[in-house]
């Protein structure tokens, strides 16, 4: 039963920690594009 309860716990951690991943990399994404695209209504106005 220790073992059932054990994989629960690992599978939480991994949901977590592949959340802080996507997080880490989509922020990032996501203001690169933002700045990108203000920058270029800038170059085009």
């Amino acid at each position: 039963m220790n073992t059932r309860i054990d994989s629960q716990e690992v599978h939480a951690s991994n949901k977590g920690l592949l959340v802080l991943f996507w997080a880490y990399v989509l922020i990032p994404l996501a203001w690169g594009v933002t700045n990108t695209l203000t920058q270029a209504v800038k170059l085009f106005h």
